[in-house]
C-alpha cells in the first residue's frame, strides 16, 4: 500500500497542479468578449464553437441540476456514519481515520466549490433564470467526479460481496459519466469548465486516496 499511496499521492498533486497551470491558461490564451453581456471567456475560439455545436438543451440542464443532489446525499450518508462512530465508540480519535480524511476531503471540496462561485473565473455562456452566474469550474461535474469514486472506494474497502462492489462500481461509472456528458451538451458550461472540474476534482480524490492508503501502511 506504500507505493500505491505514493503514486496516488504524487497523480493527485499532479493533477491540481495542471489544474492551476490550466485555469491561468484560460485567463490569457485567445481570451475573448464571447461570453453573454460581453464578459471574456478564454480559448474562446474553442468555447464557442462547441457552444454552437451543442446549442442549450434547458431539459439536460435541469435534470443534471436535480440529480447533482446524489453527491450530497452520498457526503451525508459518510457523515452519518462518522456521527454514528463517535456516539458508539464515545471519541473523535476512535473514529476510522479514511472516515475521518474523507470528512476533511468533504470540507475542502466544498471550499472550493464556494471560492469560485464567489471569485468567478468567468461566466456561464447563457443567463440562469435573468442571472448571470459563474461557470468555472463547473459545480456540478466538480461534485459528481470528487464525491461519486469515494462511494466506490469505500465500498471496496467495507465490502467483501464481489457483486455489490461491481454493481457499485458500474452504477457509480454510468452516473459519472451520464452527469458530466449531460453538463457539456446541456450548453450552461464552456467546454474548458468542465475540463478544470475533472482536472481538480480527480486530483482531490487521488490525493484522498494516496493519504488513506499511507495511512493504511502506518
Amino acid at each position: 500500500m506504500g507505493k500505491t499511496g505514493k503514486r496516488n499521492l504524487i497523480t493527485g498533486v499532479v493533477l491540481v497542479v495542471a489544474f492551476i497551470i490550466w485555469t491561468i491558461l484560460i485567463k490569457t490564451v485567445d481570451v475573448q468578449s464571447a461570453g453573454v453581456n460581453g464578459t471574456e471567456i478564454g480559448f474562446a475560439t474553442v468555447n464557442k464553437w462547441f457552444h454552437t455545436l451543442t446549442g442549450v438543451n434547458w431539459s439536460i440542464y435541469n435534470v443534471t441540476d436535480w440529480l447533482g443532489l446524489g453527491p450530497v446525499f452520498v457526503c451525508m450518508a459518510f457523515g452519518i456514519m462518522g456521527f454514528v462512530q463517535i456516539i458508539t465508540r464515545k471519541s473523535l480519535l476512535k473514529v476510522d481515520k479514511d472516515i475521518v480524511y474523507l470528512g476533511i476531503y468533504y470540507v475542502i471540496v466544498i471550499a472550493g466549490y464556494l471560492l469560485f462561485e464567489a471569485i468567478p473565473v468567468n461566466y456561464r455562456p447563457v443567463l440562469v433564470n435573468g442571472f448571470m452566474e459563474a461557470s468555472y469550474p463547473s459545480s456540478t461535474a466538480l461534485l459528481v467526479v470528487a464525491v461519486m469514486p469515494t462511494l466506490v472506494f469505500q465500498i471496496n474497502r467495507r465490502v467483501k460481496n464481489r457483486t455489490v462492489r461491481r454493481t457499485a462500481f458500474v452504477l457509480t461509472v454510468l452516473f459519472s459519466v451520464f452527469m458530466v456528458t449531460g453538463r457539456l451538451v446541456s450548453g450552461v458550461h464552456w467546454v474548458t469548465d468542465i475540463v478544470g472540474s475533472l482536472l481538480f476534482s480527480a486530483g482531490l480524490f487521488q490525493t484522498y486516496k494516496g493519504i488513506v492508503f499511507l495511512s493504511d501502511k502506518k
